[in-house]
């Protein structure tokens, strides 16, 4: 999980949605026309007949792109998830955010964002699935920051089923004390307690450390009091639909104990831990160094029984 980067923010309204030919045979361009701009996606298609499901992946924080690449790194983490899912018989659809690849101009000020633009363009995009024909039942997929998107868009717009992909159960900021306690020298450390208690408290902060800048900058505050409002813990109960929580055993940005306490907040979901998957879903062990070739190669494939948890459990709830 990781603090947005230069993210910026406009008000979500559907107008229309575009289609196009892509460059797989089975996946073609989709766009999101909203007030300030277009936000690019792609749709995966399976080759069955008929009706078929359709799941809307979001992407992790920061930068990331639809097919779960941050900048100056390339995975295909998302796409080559997509594509499972396609010969599994699901549908679909991954897009950049704005800010992000060929959404980058659906956005306005950086100071503008909030943690509801990207819940609601999310349940646009729901609703626009919804009312198209070729899919019977519309769920959603989120991976980090996105299952937490994914889990109150699912509510809002009343998807079929949610999965969480490396969600976390815990708000973001006592994720973000957690790792800035042992990353920083204690003068920072202290100085970004301060920060982090009135960000907690709604309140912005006017002075902030250079070397902090990144992370507390000015135009980012309003966003990051809008992101720590929401505990996925408790926002998971406010669900009415199946739900499956996939969690990676080798994951070094999201420990498989918040998937545990997701399940404790929400007992009837279904819990499937991927024996050596990491962050970015592919198989690694567990140590960093030998994890990092993962993270900038995609020829790694996916962890094996990633892609048939998420599928069987789509299906599965399609035909019931």
């Amino acid at each position: 999980m990781r603090i947005p980067g230069l993210w910026k923010w406009s008000t979500c309204l559907l107008l229309a949605v575009c289609v196009g030919a892509g460059a797989a045979d089975n996946e073609q361009a989709i766009e999101l026309r909203t007030a300030s701009g277009a936000i690019a996606g792609t749709l995966s298609l399976p080759k069955a007949a008929g009706p078929t499901p359709v799941a809307l992946i979001i992407a992790g924080s920061g930068p990331t792109d639809r097919d779960g690449n941050p900048p100056g790194m390339k995975n295909d983490s998302l796409r080559l998830l997509a594509q499972g899912l396609a010969d599994a018989g699901v549908a679909s659809v991954r897009f950049d955010k704005r800010g992000v690849g060929a959404s980058a101009a659906a956005v306005a000020k950086e100071s503008d964002l909030r943690f509801e633009t990207y819940i609601d363009d999310a349940t646009a995009w729901l609703a626009m699935l919804k009312a198209d024909k070729r899919f019977s039942h519309v769920s959603v997929i989120g991976h980090s920051e996105g299952a937490l998107i994914g889990m109150l868009a699912a509510k809002a717009g009343n998807a079929k089923a949610y999965v969480s992909i490396a969600g976390v159960a815990r708000g973001a900021s006592t994720i973000l004390r957690e790792q800035l306690a042992t990353a920083l020298p204690a003068p920072l450390a202290k100085e970004s307690e301060r920060i982090l208690a009135e960000l907690e408290a709604g309140r912005t902060v006017a002075s902030v450390s250079p070397e902090l800048a990144v992370l507390y900058r000015p135009s980012v505050q309003p966003y990051l009091i809008s992101w720590f409002r929401y505990m996925p813990s408790t926002e998971i109960k406010n669900l009415k639909m199946p739900v499956l929580l996939v969690q990676g055993s080798t994951d070094l940005q999201v420990a498989p104990g918040e998937a545990e306490l997701l399940r404790k907040a929400r007992p009837d979901a279904q819990l499937v831990m991927v024996q050596g998957m990491n962050h970015v879903l592919k198989e690694a062990p567990p140590d960093q160094a030998r994890q990092t070739e993962t993270y900038i190669n995609p020829k790694y494939p996916l962890a094996p029984t990633l892609v048939p948890a998420v599928a069987g459990f789509l299906n599965k709830v399609a035909k019931d």
